[in-house]
């Protein structure tokens, strides 16, 4: 069946020859194709952007070694420091085709300790001021244990007080988000303030336990709503 112009659907183009009179209506389909085609393209990368912008990578172990893609290096910190006896360590591995950073070790309680930390200093790097942010996004791999993330600010001045918040790490990589709102100040009277971050640690404490817990990403990130 033959249609005329006025009832060509939208829907369909009509292939016949450059002579058939359908074939301007079949041009105008292509070109309205072509142009809804353009704009979900340019909306994807604003989308694109605008997620870029929700988030402020912190480390993604881009680097290989213990430096972090911000600025700082990874450390050890273990309750030797106050006299503790637990040991770890960190190492730099790939597990399910991922690189990471491994914290590893036992958490022993005797002569008043409790824990082994990965700590990176962030007061030199953009991550210093996450008041423009809501949270800390973590990629981790783990034992089914309970672990913490202890903030430290310009507030802090002794070696037991921070800002803390826990999560569970499951075996097998997922997301956590920790929010902000949701980090509790350890004997210390001040506010998180947001704007003077020092620290940022990834802990294993209050227990005795083998620890192993893999960070594969640390950021900053902003709530969508």
């Amino acid at each position: 069946m033959r249609l005329s112009k006025a009832g060509i659907s939208p829907h369909r183009c009509y292939t016949g020859s450059r002579d058939d009179e359908h074939y301007v209506a079949c041009v105008k389909c292509r070109g309205d194709i072509l142009r809804f085609m353009a704009i979900m393209f340019f909306s994807y990368l604003g989308c694109a952007n605008l997620m870029a912008d929700d988030v402020l990578i912190i480390d993604d172990r881009r680097t290989g070694d213990l430096k972090s893609v911000a600025g700082g290096s990874w450390r050890m910190v273990t309750d030797g420091v106050m006299g503790g006896v637990s040991s770890g360590r960190l190492s730099l591995e790939t597990i399910d085709n991922k690189a990471c950073l491994r914290l590893s070790g036992d958490v022993r309680l005797e002569n008043n300790g409790g824990f082994i930390q990965a700590a990176l200093d962030v007061e030199n790097t953009e991550a210093a001021d996450a008041s423009g942010y809501h949270g800390l996004l973590l990629k981790v791999y783990g034992n089914n244990q309970e672990y913490n993330l202890h903030l430290r600010t310009g507030d802090v001045w002794l070696p037991w007080q921070s800002y803390r918040a826990s999560f569970r790490a499951s075996v097998g990589w997922q997301t956590v988000r920790l929010p902000f709102a949701e980090f509790i100040g350890y004997r210390i009277g001040k506010k998180l303030d947001l704007k003077r971050l020092e620290r940022i640690g990834l802990v294993a404490i209050g227990r005795a336990f083998a620890a192993d817990l893999c960070i594969g990403e640390l950021a900053l990130y902003k709530d969508s709503n």
